[in-house]
């Protein structure tokens, strides 16, 4: 074993999304996923979240490929965002690919990149990594770990996966790959950890075969079916229980159509003839020979299962009868919107039912038998737990000290946190830029947290704007400032309130007179964010403009004087006597 491996994780640990795993080695580099999740509820106007890839600006030319385990947003939601900056080939398998160009060519990315298809079992070279894709169970098709040999030794890196004997495609994870491995000898594993906590082995996804045969039976109208459009496995089994049951699909959501055309156009979805329907071509049927595939399981407000609850969909709407099954697991930090579009169904009538509660759901993660089962088969040296938040990174270091491996040999990560493979020893390095980067619509890191903190300035209190012409050459204000608020006051009691604001702006702006335009305002905007709290308790957002103008001949003075604030204002701007309304003067 000779050289530095440098394994650094810059997303997926101590959280759930946003996986991306550097492996470098001398001056070559390659990258596992690149991923995105979803914002914290209190992220406003934020649509999801990637990983912050600075670190890998500086060696740009290093980077020698992108491996993607599998379509999942969390481990692919990133890539178009990375390939702007970085023209490397992406190596998916061919599900992963056709899911992958669907982002691509929404980008205007798709002729630019270059997506190669690799196949479980063959191995390729980039640089002075041997890489060895293996298949994997996981709750979409094509999933794939990745047995990954350099000059310091063999890492396996587990992907999404469970042992899962009877997949709904028939395609068991490579025990025999994982054994030959083991037998070379592993320096280091990364494993997954979502389930880490989860005693016992996960359920086959067949079990939920029964389930929706059960719904389709007892459902006494439509029946709709809420699940991350990726679940391309989730679907084929709605599709086959609703032939049973003599039920047509139709699907809602535009990423679900998507995927479902790119799924059966490479063979990995079975659709039979005559069963799709267009949703305008629904109430052609009685309700009980409908199913409604939809998106939005998460509660996202663009999805189809929002606008439902919402009644804002275009063609469908929610009927007395219908029922409702949730099939997946609510992501930690989406519980409040998925809570609330559950809620707006209940009120429109509908029978709601929630993921694993109603059975309708089965993990696509390893639980706690199977991990172990997994650590004994490939006996590596160093155990690094990931993709998961820190209960199950912890959790899943103790199931390896359970199989013999000794606690310095187990190795906890953070995101930032580099790992030195090296001559048999591992070591801890620097920690470098890990954190999140904000999308906002086409933006990409321009949400500060400052804009953040704003945006909850205005959720909690709205705010207030002054403007105000600025005499160029005395330095007052002329005339009365204008205010204007939203979402601060209600506009009938506020009329005094923003009349002695003009006030405040009047005096804040005399007592810095003279200062650079920019002071000024901030002087300003301090003198009303403070009066505004000492009145109402509350902290608006405040800006305030103040334009430099040259006053006609003869008018400054005249304004000087109409533009000193009346008396009666104590020290700190505020109003002694009673206060006269807007535009009195």
């Amino acid at each position: 074993m000779t050289g530095k491996l440098n394994i650094l994780p810059l997303g997926g640990l101590g959280e759930v999304g946003k996986n991306m795993t550097v492996l470098e080695y001398g001056r070559d580099s390659i990258v596992i996923d690149a991923g995105m999740t979803f914002p914290e509820s209190d992220s406003f106007g934020v649509d999801y979240v990637i990983p912050d890839w600075t670190y890998l600006r500086g060696s740009k030319h290093t980077l020698r490929a992108i491996l993607l385990t599998h379509a999942h947003l969390d481990h692919i939601g990133a890539v178009t965002h990375l390939l702007r900056e970085f023209n490397v080939p992406v190596y998916a398998t061919a599900l992963t690919r056709g899911l992958l160009e669907v982002k691509l060519r929404e980008e205007g990315l798709l002729d630019r990149a270059s997506v190669i298809t690799w196949v479980p079992g063959e191995s390729l070279n980039i640089g002075p990594f041997k890489v060895e894709p293996y298949h994997v169970c996981h709750s979409i098709p094509d999933s794939v770990g990745l047995g990954i040999t350099t000059p310091a030794g063999l890492i396996v890196h587990s992907g999404d996966w469970k042992f899962d004997p009877t997949p709904v495609d028939g395609w068991p994870t490579d025990e025999a790959k994982l054994a030959e491995f083991g037998r070379r000898g592993v320096l280091a594993l990364l494993s997954d950890s979502t389930n880490a906590d989860s005693p016992g082995s996960t359920p086959s996804e067949q079990v939920l075969d029964e389930v929706f045969d059960r719904f389709m039976t007892q459902a006494p109208g439509r029946l709709i079916v809420a699940t991350f459009s990726s679940l391309i496995s989730r679907v084929q089994q709605l599709i086959n229980a609703a032939e049973r049951h003599g039920r047509k699909i139709a699907v809602a959501g535009v990423s679900m159509t998507e995927n479902i055309e790119v799924a059966r156009k490479l063979g990995y979805l079975r659709v039979p003839d005559g069963m799709l329907l267009e949703p305008n071509q629904i109430d052609r049927l009685p309700p009980r020979q409908v199913v409604i595939l939809a998106t939005g399981s998460q509660g996202e407000p663009m999805a189809a299962l929002n606008k439902l609850s919402t009644d804002t969909h275009r063609s469908l709407h929610i009927q007395r009868g219908d029922t409702v099954v949730l099939s997946s697991h609510i992501i930690p930090g989406n519980e409040e919107l998925t809570y609330g579009v559950v809620n707006r169904l209940f009120q429109r009538g509908a029978d709601v039912h929630l993921g694993a509660r109603a059975g309708a759901h089965v993990s696509g993660h390893a639980s706690q038998e199977e991990l172990k089962r997994l650590i004994g088969l490939l006996s590596p040296r160093y155990f690094i737990p990931v993709h998961g938040e820190i209960r199950h990174l912890v959790a899943h270091a103790s199931l390896a000290a359970e199989m013999g491996i000794s606690r310095e040999r187990i190795i906890t990560l953070e995101n930032g946190l580099p790992l030195t493979l090296s001559e048999g020893r591992a070591s801890l390095g620097k920690r470098v830029a890990a954190g999140a980067v904000f999308v906002d619509g086409s933006r990409q890191g321009e949400v500060s947290p400052e804009v953040l903190q704003q945006r909850d300035g205005l959720a909690q209190s709205g705010f207030v704007t002054a403007a105000a012409p600025l005499d160029r050459r005395t330095g007052t204000v002329l005339g009365q400032p204008r205010i204007v608020t939203s979402g601060f006051v209600h506009a009938p009691d506020s009329e005094r309130l923003l009349a002695r604001a003009q006030d405040v702006v009047r005096a804040a702006a005399l007592k810095k007179r003279g200062a650079a335009v920019p002071h000024l305002e901030k002087h300003v905007e301090e003198a009303l964010s403070e009066f505004f709290f000492h009145e109402t308790r509350r902290r608006p957002v405040v800006t305030v403009a103040l334009l430099p103008v040259e006053p006609a001949a003869g008018e400054s003075r005249a304004a000087q004087v109409r533009t000193q604030p009346r008396s009666g204002l104590n020290k700190g701007g505020f109003r002694q006597r009673a206060p006269v309304a807007v535009g009195a003067r």
